[in-house]
């Protein structure tokens, strides 16, 4: 019957380091964060270890010993890059120093009493290195961190003055090492998953101060189209009043000239009243969802751009392969970001280029809409992979800030998805964003 129960509490024990690998493998596919792997791995040989301890199924110390070492080195990697802080102390006088001699002692008896309690070196040490880490970086500790290394301290400390591991041995409980791997791995699992809600939050904010640089860099792009579009109408306005004032000036000023020039006046002033319109509309914060047409976007934003189009004499066409008045759902000012990005993006690799086009393709399937921009320009160089990642960027000038945006307000924005490729002359950047019902 005792071997039965032996058997049982091993069973669980092999089941709970388990999920806990499990778990945290699933979280590393997620987040990409090294020490969910290197978790992973401490687990993983602290498994083998656990095995090999039951003799259920081998009895060989070899495989003990090696399982332990290999998890004791995943152990140092995993507490350090886990905390990322300062290991050791700054000393500037000698309250801090007499001040840190003791704390490093607590360190040192607590950790010291974990083991000889647990029995088991790798929980020690991540337990140990995360107390120092604590100590040394108490500003940047997060809550979860804290709330376990003090728990643990607080625990050994009792649990040695009352000298529980003689009166636990003396009373023939299960094995001592068999709980320390249940409370461990459920504990730490629980901690992971707080520090991965705490990881979530950082990135969140970290994207949200990205997405205030992005637009203060489209403001100030924003304001050097407004400059083109105003300089040739307002040129276009002074030679009027030039020649009005010398028809005026030599007494040949007629009312058939005059109304001529008036209504040429007119037209240049209604040109700049729909410009400041355009913008003002690109710029109005609306976070409202709405059903819009694809070519209002296009053309808004091609008006915005004209001057810059014109400037270097480029061509752009657009290729509607489905009706033209298809729309999609979501932020109509969001969407212009976008194609205002990826066609600035295609002026200026086609600065240089000999009969410069930009051609718009809109297509659908049967769930989505397809919008494609090519280029006949000089193509992406260097990784395709890392264009979209935040301060990336392969122009001299650039800030890396464009096409991260876009794919933000792509994926997050319009739950859709963006494609690049680079094409034998120039790219072509394509957007799957789902048909409005």
């Amino acid at each position: 019957m005792i071997l039965d129960y032996s058997i049982l509490y091993f069973g669980v024990i092999f089941g709970i380091v388990f999920m806990t690998i499990l778990y945290t493998l699933i979280r590393y596919i997620y987040s990409k964060e090294l020490f969910y792997i290197i978790y992973c791995f401490m687990q993983s040989f602290s498994l083998f270890f656990i095995i090999g301890y039951s003799k259920l199924f081998y009895n060989n110390s070899f495989y003990d010993e090696l399982a332990l070492t290999l998890s004791s080195i995943s152990a140092i990697i995993f507490a350090a890059n886990f905390f990322e802080g300062r290991f050791l102390p700054k000393i500037t006088n000698y309250k801090e120093l007499i001040l840190n001699t003791f704390l490093l002692n607590i360190v040192i008896l607590t950790s010291f009493y974990h083991y000889y309690l647990f029995e088991y070196l790798p929980y020690t040490i991540v337990y140990g290195i995360l107390f120092i880490s604590l100590i040394f970086n108490l500003k940047n500790t997060n809550k979860p961190a804290l709330i376990y290394v003090v728990g643990w301290s607080i625990l050994c400390i009792f649990l040695f003055v009352i000298d529980f591991k003689n009166y636990y041995e003396s009373r023939g409980f299960t094995d001592i090492v068999l709980v320390a791997f249940s409370i461990e791995a459920v504990l730490f699992t629980v901690f992971l998953s707080s520090k991965y809600s705490s990881l979530k939050k950082e990135n969140k904010e970290y994207e949200d101060i990205v997405f205030q640089q992005s637009k203060l860099v489209k403001t100030g792009e924003m304001i050097a189209n407004i400059t083109h579009q105003f300089r040739q109408p307002l040129n276009n306005l002074s030679y009027i009043l030039i020649n009005l004032n010398k028809k005026y000036k030599s007494n040949n000023l007629d009312e058939v000239y005059f109304d001529k020039k008036l209504s040429q006046a007119n037209t240049q002033i209604e040109f700049l009243s729909k410009t400041i319109d355009d913008f003002k509309e690109f710029y109005t914060p609306k976070k409202e969802k709405e059903c819009f047409e694809v070519k209002a976007c296009i053309d808004m934003v091609l008006s915005i751009i004209s001057a810059d189009l014109k400037k270097h004499n480029i061509e752009v066409s657009q290729d509607f392969r489905s009706f033209e008045n298809i729309q999609i759902f979501g932020c109509k000012n969001e969407f212009s970001q976008v194609l205002l990005s990826l066609i600035s993006n295609s002026i200026d690799t086609l600065k240089d280029i000999e009969n410069p086009i930009i051609d718009i393709q809109i297509d659908t399937n049967s769930s989505d809409v397809i919008i494609k921009i090519k280029d006949n320009g000089k193509g992406i160089s260097g990784s395709l992979e890392k264009i979209f990642e935040p301060y990336f960027t392969t122009k001299v000038e650039g800030t890396g800030l464009g096409l991260f945006l876009v794919k933000q307000i792509i994926e997050e924005s319009f739950h859709g998805k963006i494609e690049v490729k680079n094409l034998k002359e120039g790219c072509i950047f394509s957007l799957f964003i789902e048909k409005a019902i």
